[in-house]
């Protein structure tokens, strides 16, 4: 059996380097703009690039998400800082280099093997990672607190 899900998104115009991103599937809409290293960038306003690093860090997490449930790893929290490193490689500007950071709290201190195995299995899984020429660096930390 095939598996595949399209998924739409479109993009309006607003003013200058100005716009809104939408998706007929979802409810709201996300105000986006050109970033301020660029001419033209706005501040304090959601950038393509800042969406491309919060895609790999949403990915990341549902991956976990799913895979500790189907694992039956309990864990208190779960968070992930990330960046992402835009440069120029042959004369095209990319990003060319994505970090994660996630932050796991579980309960147990046997648990720490299993969970640096489902993490790095999450990132290995992640699709939108899969998706992409960028390096994903995953720098995990794994925290017991009973």
């Amino acid at each position: 059996m095939e598996f595949t899900h399209i998924y739409h998104v479109t993009s309006h115009w607003k003013s200058e380097r100005r716009g809104t991103i939408q998706s007929p599937e979802l409810i709201q809409s996300i105000e986006v703009a050109t970033p301020p290293p660029f001419p033209g960038g706005i501040e304090g306003v959601w950038s393509p690039e800042h969406l491309l690093v919060a895609s790999v860090n949403s990915c990341l997490m549902a991956t976990f998400l799913a895979i500790a449930e189907n694992s039956k790893l309990s864990f208190n929290s779960y968070a992930c800082k990330s960046s992402g490193k835009l440069e120029k490689v042959e004369g095209k500007y990319m990003i060319s280099e994505i970090v994660l950071e996630p932050r796991i709290v579980i309960n147990h201190p046997e648990d720490q093997e299993k969970t640096e195995r489902i993490i790095h299995k999450s990132e290995a899984a992640c699709l939108i990672s899969n998706s992409l020429k960028s390096t994903i660096s995953l720098i995990p930390t794994i925290v017991c607190e009973p």
